[in-house]
């Protein structure tokens, strides 16, 4: 009994480190935005890396998650007849919901994982070591950088995502239930509220400091050689996750109560 009680204690004093961790390292990335060096240079190959690279799954996604909207909602519209409303449905869901969330949901998996694995493999080859022996700040180095370019990109990213989940939706809708194409683009525009897309694109910005700095806490606390890089780049994505979900669920409520 009293084993059990010790192991659900360290767990949950590891889970206490892990948040006091993770808000040490966000405070020090914002704060070494006004200090420099500024790392110009990294920061262009990071939004190269994290926007260039996460474009073709984005929009790929994005265009099949409207397709699939259409096919879901058109035959209940048809059966009521109101297939114009199908494009206020795609827009409404695309921007306000859908495109935020799968966006940083799919930039967490690829870009997170990169991260943590790739700073991790720096710690456990002592790589973090030599940069500090070598006067280097490995926060504003490595992290800093890795925080802006996430920060730039992924609202642009959404901004695809969701035109690509637009475009999806019309090809859907002209080819399988035959609307006119500007009964949807009409009914889509007119659908959108200055709200809907504030939501839209506060969103993605404060995911955009999960999807960096969960990367980069798990790679820099990396223990155990290439194992804990597996384990790091794992528990990155896990919680990168599971926590822009959560985040989705109070933006949500909080973004709707002030309507």
């Amino acid at each position: 009994m009293q084993d059990v009680a010790a192991t659900v204690n360290d767990f949950f004093k590891a889970k206490i480190l892990a948040v006091q961790g993770y808000t040490l390292l966000s405070w020090r990335s914002l704060r070494n935005l006004f200090s420099p060096p500024r790392y110009l240079t990294d920061t262009l190959g990071q939004m190269d890396i994290i926007g260039v690279g996460s474009l073709p799954i984005v929009a790929l996604a994005g265009m099949f998650i409207g397709a699939v909207l259409v096919l879901q909602t058109a035959d209940q519209f048809v059966r009521f007849g109101s297939p114009a409303l199908t494009g206020d449905v795609v827009a409404i869901a695309l921007v306000r919901e859908i495109g935020p969330v799968i966006t940083a949901l799919l930039v967490a998996g690829r870009v997170a994982s990169g991260i943590a694995s790739e700073l991790g493999s720096m710690v456990v080859s002592e790589q973090i070591d030599a940069m500090r022996a070598l006067g280097t700040d490995p926060g504003k180095k490595l992290v800093t950088p890795r925080l802006v370019a996430t920060v730039i990109m992924l609202p642009m990213l959404t901004i695809i995502a969701d035109f690509m989940g637009l475009l999806g939706g019309f090809a859907t809708s002209f080819f399988f239930i035959h609307l006119n194409p500007s009964q949807y683009w009409y009914s889509a525009y007119h659908a959108l509220e200055m709200e809907d897309v504030f939501q839209g694109l506060l969103k993605p910005f404060v995911f955009a400091f999960i999807v960096a700095l969960v990367g980069c806490y798990y790679g820099l606390t990396t223990r155990g050689g290439t194992e804990g890089v597996g384990r790091s780049t794992t528990t990155a994505v896990v919680a990168a996750s599971v926590t822009i979900l959560l985040l989705d669920t109070v933006l949500a409520q909080v973004l709707l109560s002030g309507r």
